[in-house]
């Protein structure tokens, strides 16, 4: 018979109700799934029952206690809000990014980085709109999160050759330079101040001074978004973007001292000599700081070879521990990860392996494309989130002023720096460096920065005017101006052994010929400090026996990598030997009937060990003359002796074939004769 069971549940409020029993009829008559939830039910109730009944086993009906049932279902975003949030923002990026190269027609008129602010204009107004306060973006978020990944990847990649070819140029335009525009706007700025009266007649010269440092300096960030996109030709970019980095210690030392100077209001003399030593400290300090971490992080890779896992790890870690040092003792960031990045390249990928320097690569491109993006899309945001102080008058003299000091700045330096170059500046290469100077997040940071200064409102409505004009009038209009000045464009091509051999070539001998001149020019100290490098640094940073390598061997195998990273990625199975790689100046793509003979491993090693023994011979040390005093080798009158006997005796030999030459053409003729003239014979 049927058995009535009854438990006790507490409902919503808390009192427990009676449920009513359920038959307990065969669980064959109720379907599977029916019977699964009808016992789960029960099961829940009954340990809700017993949990709830009295641990003395009586039941007190006037003792009710009030519990609330086990949630199933709950909601707690404030405690994932803010992780939640930058997953939020990064997406957003990740996939404005992927929208814009989804639309080509887009991409080939408007930069990349003017879509980016006007979608965070739109964010920015949407969450105005529902009456949220938008993130503005501040000097934390910038300068410990943003930037580092940016200048870690420009810093890691950079082209060193035309870098240090360059480096004088560089350094005139991004000390100099900046010096320039700095003083020129903020003395200007000030004679308009005190012209036009009213609100600005409050402003003085050392505030004018402060927001003519903030704008002077060219942006890195601006410059590599827009300069990557018109693939420009390698001077005119180094140039332009050598000079964002290196402008870095300037603005960071105008930038404190006239912020100290305002707000004390009195400059002496010995406050610019300290202003002019604390310059050396900052850019010098900056440099030692980065070359420090730089060897430390090849130092360590080069004891990872049992764990290949976290090599990549090393390289991030003591990058950005470089710039937060740097940061402390407020030196020059930027250039400190620019020098830790350039130290420990090539003794890093000579350490670790394929996968991790695969990693290295993609990793730092993908993190510094998030950054950029992130920058130009709050940059939007700030603009809607506030607040502006408008001036006409001070706003458009800012736009003016940050064009006309760039193209009287360029043309001037040029001037004087086309007297020691040897490949001149052109007009068009000076329109470009002048055009290209862009401004960015800096300069909005670094205004932000400030602290609670009258005009700082102001300041940064300027500032964002500026930005918007460089980035959407001067990046738009950059690519068809290059186009109409027929201006010469980056050539994407692989650098092959036998360039590599002749810039070699080249360089040992001009290296030969300043020493032959008694002039210790470039190439001399370059030549000085690669055989220190092969000498000591690279038997201390290298592991095995790669730090014995000739250059060009690494090259080679470099070459040889790369090339092999082409075959995979086009989905070839077939793996090339070195020879082939070594025989090919440049790749070429195979007939799809032709087979590639493979080799075996004992060969490979043996073609291997045979081009690392003659495919270059180290440069031996040689006797150093001068033009002064140039001695007599004593073998040299024999050596003289021995080469014109040995050409007298070719001589004679080849005289000796020509007559037997001749003898036997004429004896062929008279024998030709005698068969036709018999009686003349």
């Amino acid at each position: 018979p049927p058995i009535q069971q009854r438990s006790l549940i507490p409902d919503e409020f808390g009192t427990r109700t009676p449920l009513m029993a359920l038959s307990c009829q065969p669980l064959g008559s109720f379907p599977p799934r029916l019977s699964v939830c009808v016992l789960l039910i029960v099961f829940v109730a009954a340990a809700s029952a017993s949990h709830d009944a009295p641990q003395d086993g009586t039941h007190d009906p006037t003792n009710v206690t009030h519990k609330k049932g086990f949630p199933v279902l709950l909601f707690n975003y404030d405690h994932v809000r803010t992780p939640f949030e930058i997953s939020l923002w990064i997406l957003l990026a990740l996939l404005m990014k992927l929208g814009f190269h989804v639309i080509p027609r887009v991409s080939q008129v408007v930069p990349e980085s003017c879509l980016l602010i006007v979608v965070g204009l739109l964010v920015g107004g949407f969450i105005k709109a529902i009456g949220e306060k938008a993130p503005a973006l501040d000097d934390t978020l910038f300068f410990l999160y943003l930037l580092p990944p940016i200048i870690l990847d420009a810093g890691y990649f950079l082209p060193v050759r035309p870098f240090t070819e360059n480096v004088g140029t560089i350094l005139v335009f991004a000390v100099v330079g900046t010096l320039w525009n700095a003083f020129f706007m903020g003395g200007v700025m000030y004679g308009v101040c005190q012209l036009e009266g009213g609100q600005l007649a409050s402003v003085d010269l050392l505030s004018c001074l402060l927001f003519g440092s903030i704008v002077s300096a060219v942006d890195p960030v601006a410059v590599l978004a827009v300069f990557e996109e018109i693939h420009i030709n390698e001077l005119l970019h180094i140039l332009v973007f050598g000079e964002s980095l290196l402008n870095d210690a300037v603005t960071v030392v105008l930038y404190h001292l006239f912020k100290e100077f305002s707000a004390v209001g009195t400059v002496t003399v010995l406050d610019g000599v300290l202003a002019v030593v604390c310059f050396f400290v900052v850019s010098l300090g900056g440099l030692l700081v980065g070359a420090i971490y730089g060897v430390l992080g090849a130092f360590t890779s080069r004891f990872t070879s049992h764990t290949r896992v976290i090599e990549p790890l090393f390289v991030f870690l003591y990058s950005y521990m470089a710039y937060l040092s740097a940061e402390v003792f407020h030196l020059s960031g930027i250039m400190s990860l620019i020098a830790c990045g350039v130290t420990m390249r090539p003794y890093v990928e000579a350490n670790v392996s394929h996968k991790s320097y695969t990693t290295i690569k993609y990793f730092l491109k993908m993190w510094s494309s998030v950054s950029e993006t992130l920058i130009f899309i709050f940059l939007g945001v700030s603009t809607v989130a506030g607040p502006h102080a408008w001036n006409w008058t001070f706003v458009v003299v800012t736009v003016v002023l940050c064009l006309v000091s760039r193209v009287m700045g360029v043309i001037g330096l040029t001037y004087v720096i086309n007297k020691f170059r040897i490949v001149k500046l052109t007009k068009k290469d000076q329109f470009i460096v002048a055009y290209g100077g862009l401004r960015g997040a800096i300069a909005y940071s670094l205004g932000f920065l400030l602290p609670d200064h009258p005009m700082k409102t102001l300041f940064l409505t300027a500032i964002i005017t500026v930005v918007f004009f460089t980035v959407f009038v001067q990046g738009m209009t950059i690519r068809p101006l290059v186009e109409l000045l027929a201006v010469k464009k980056k050539k994407e091509t692989r650098r092959s052994i036998n360039e590599e051999i002749h810039t070699q070539f080249l360089d040992h001998l001009l290296t030969g010929i300043e020493g032959v001149c008694g002039h210790y020019g470039h190439h001399h100290w370059k030549d000085k400090l690669n055989r220190f490098n092969k000498t000591y640094v690279k038997r201390w940073l290298i592991a095995g026996e790669r730090s014995m390598e000739p250059q060009l061997i690494s090259f080679y195998n470099k070459m040889e990598m790369r090339q092999a990273m082409m075959m995979v990625e086009s989905g070839s199975s077939a793996k090339l030997p070195g020879l082939i790689s070594m025989q090919n100046i440049q790749p070429k793509v195979e007939s799809r009937g032709r087979t590639i003979p493979k080799i075996s491993k004992g060969r490979e090693e043996e073609i291997r060990r045979i081009l690392r023994s003659n495919l270059q011979q180290t440069k031996q040390r040689l006797r150093s003359y001068s033009r002064h005093d140039l001695f007599a080798d004593p073998f040299e009158d024999m050596n003289e002796n021995l080469s014109e006997m040995r050409f007298r005796k070719q001589r004679v030999e080849m005289e000796r074939r020509v007559r037997l030459r001749v003898n036997e053409g004429r004896s062929a003729e008279e024998r030709l004769f005698c068969r036709v003239f018999p009686i003349s014979a």
